[in-house]
């Protein structure tokens, strides 16, 4: 199979142009109520009752003629007689007359005759008769049938995706059965590599991310999911199951062998069994896109790369289904502040961005990482002919699904031990891992709430000089915890210390990051006692420039043998069987606004950085200590 090349990429704009001209029609279903949650209403569903059906009592106490009531008063009240009592679910079988009074439960029907109900607690029983101690005017506790729904109104609107509160009206009205509109899509993954989730990975081999992320992404625009698993690259076996697909769905989605490659085939499938309607989008991510018709089922082609294929679904599969099935305006978009530079890429992108308290993160790792996603609220739509957007200019971010904003925005230095806190903290924290010198500036810009850091100073001392060199003079340095810092190395690893990383494969940390700043002060220490040069020891060190972004990451790359040796802290390597060489004990702190400090979530976030229960909490090589929860001013610095 020859390569093809992209020779003319559609216009993001063009894209949208052909994907609102393809035919999709939605079957229409009876389902049951107990069935529907999540599924859109095929037409108005018409009420064929009263709600409530008859007048009744919203409080317990006892049904009146509120004339009767004029008069009383605490000191003088009205004596009435008590002819009967009425029971939720009954008939009542009393008539309130002049001058009586019937006890009445919340929800009971209303007795003929009254017009009103005193409140028990405005009642006082004397024998056979009733006090009433305050008066009560017509109507007063008492909801009349069809105050809530009226027979004959339209109660809900076709088009209307259905949740808990739309149940309750249709069960309130006596539905069910209902019509709703039924969008079957499929989905295919394609690729040799991929493995299903219940199979062990081997070389080589990743597992099937796709089928799982597009299926949640088309329910959530109300469409029905059909799976048709993994395909291997061999294209006879695509095309057997693209044909069944196409003939039991309404849609069908791929991923993979969208692209130029000899071995992408997808396109030349499309192309033979029935129309392609275009092949790459000038857009990033996602340019490898296909979208095509074969016998009237229109086809998309999703890129492999997780967040390419799920991008390129919320930004056109999705308007499509959602239109399809009438969820117009689904699309929450909302203006925001960008919290940083970004340097674009030169043609049209969409940017992945966290958003808090209306700044917008780009919080993108590539489209090969699916937590690129995991971590976006929303992403923005830039031009091919903007370069650069400045911090604080600002932006339209189009949400995705439903977001709760967090309370709390904490960026700086990746640590187990913080996410332990964030457990334990009775709100919601945004975490974005930074490295500490990411931190110092997010919380001195006014963009973090606070930031974890671990940096060590010329004199041997960690973070406190730091707040006065980054003019941290709106932020207090909170005391954490001390963390064991060393090599991590496999088990039958022959390193024995810090020296013997000039020999091995090494993963290093990010700059900026209180690792890093101690890999790098124990080099120059190490590169004094050789008698080299810093930077001619660096370059001779396989894998200096191999940059891990947290502890995590080093001790995974170590344990899948991508490296001989990284720096890291000693529970990260327990939890993934390593051996670890102790090299420093390490002060994890906080750098904290002082308006978050004084409010009642930073009382609470000391309480529990303080507490016994955060403190057995901690994995090994994590320990709180005296200093644990001390302010330091940075007056005082």
């Amino acid at each position: 199979m020859e390569r093809k090349e992209f020779r003319e990429l559609t216009s993001s704009q063009d894209a949208r142009r052909i994907i609102s001209q393809i035919p999709l029609l939605p079957d229409i279903i009876e389902l049951n109520l107990t069935q529907a949650n999540g599924c859109v209403l095929a037409s108005d569903i018409i009420a064929g009752v009263d709600v409530p059906g008859f007048d009744r009592a919203s409080m317990d106490g006892y049904a009146v003629r509120a004339k009767d009531t004029y008069p009383a008063r605490e000191d003088r009240p009205v004596k009435l007689e008590l002819a009967g009592k009425v029971e939720t679910g009954y008939l009542p079988e009393v008539i309130v007359g002049d001058s009586t009074a019937v006890e009445i439960s919340t929800g009971a029907m209303m007795p003929v005759g009254a017009d009103a109900v005193v409140m028990v607690e405005y009642t006082r029983q004397d024998g056979t008769n009733i006090d009433i101690l305050r008066p009560v005017s017509i109507n007063e506790n008492i909801i009349h049938a069809g105050s809530d729904i009226m027979v004959g109104e339209r109660v809900l609107e076709a088009g209307t995706r259905l949740t808990s509160r739309e149940i309750g009206v249709l069960a309130a009205v006596g539905m069910e059965q209902i019509p709703a509109k039924n969008l079957i899509v499929g989905i295919i993954s394609t690729g040799s590599e991929l493995v299903e989730l219940s199979a062990q990975l081997t070389i080589g081999t990743v597992y099937d991310i796709n089928s799982y992320s597009l299926g949640a992404a088309v329910s959530e625009c109300g469409g029905s999911v059909k799976h048709y698993g993994i395909v291997k690259d061999h294209r006879p076996d695509m095309e057997k199951i693209l044909t069944r697909a196409v003939n039991e769905c309404h849609l069908v989605l791929t991923s993979g062998s969208t692209s130029a490659g000899v071995g992408d085939v997808m396109y030349h499938i499309i192309a033979e069994q029935g129309e392609l309607l275009l092949h790459g989008i000038d857009i990033k991510p996602g340019k490898p896109v296909i979208i095509g018709m074969i016998n009237g089922t229109p086809v998309f082609g999703l890129p492999g790369y997780p967040t390419s294929a799920l991008t390129i679904f919320n930004e056109f599969a999705a308007p499509l289904i959602r239109s399809t099935l009438g969820l117009f305006g689904s699309s929450l978009k909302v203006k925001a502040h960008l919290a940083v530079d970004f340097h674009s890429a030169g043609r049209r992108q969409l940017l992945p961005v966290g958003l808090v308290r209306g700044m917008a993160y780009p919080v993108d790792k590539g489209s090969g990482a699916i937590t690129t996603l995991a971590r976006a609220d929303g992403f923005i739509e830039i031009e091919p002919q903007v370069e650069m957007l400045g911090a604080g200019e600002e932006v339209e971010v189009t949400m995705i699904g439903d977001v709760k904003a967090p309370d709390v925005l904490f960026i700086g230095s990746h640590c187990l031990g913080f996410e332990d806190l964030m457990w334990l903290l009775p709100f919601n924290v945004r975490l974005i891992n930074t490295g500490s010198t990411g931190g110092l500036v997010a919380v001195r810009d006014g963009i973090a709430d606070m930031a974890g850091v671990h940096l060590l100073d010329d004199a041997g001392k960690y973070n406190i000089s730091f707040m006065k060199n980054f003019g941290m003079e709106n932020a207090v340095l909170v005391k954490g915890y001390l963390r064991e810092q060393g090599l991590i190395i496999r088990p039958d690893s022959s390193i024995r210390g810090f020296e013997d990383i000039t020999v091995a494969r090494f993963i290093n940390r990010t700059p900026g990051s209180g690792t890093r700043v101690l890999t790098d002060m124990k080099l120059r220490e190490l590169s004094t006692a050789l008698g080299v040069g810093f930077e001619e020891l660096c370059a001779s060190i396989k894998g200096y420039d191999t940059q891990a972004r947290t502890h995590s990451a080093v001790a995974a790359a170590v344990k899948l043998d991508r490296a001989d040796v990284g720096i890291g802290i000693r529970s990260a390597a327990q939890f993934n069987g390593l051996n670890f060489i102790h090299l420093a004990d390490e002060e994890y702190d906080f750098v904290v606004k002082k308006e978050f400090i004084k409010s009642s979530m930073g009382k609470v976030f000391l309480d529990v950085l303080q507490s016994k229960e955060f403190s057995n909490s901690l994995p090994d090589g994590i320990k709180t200590y005296m200093r644990t929860g001390e302010i330091v001013s940075s007056a005082h610095v």
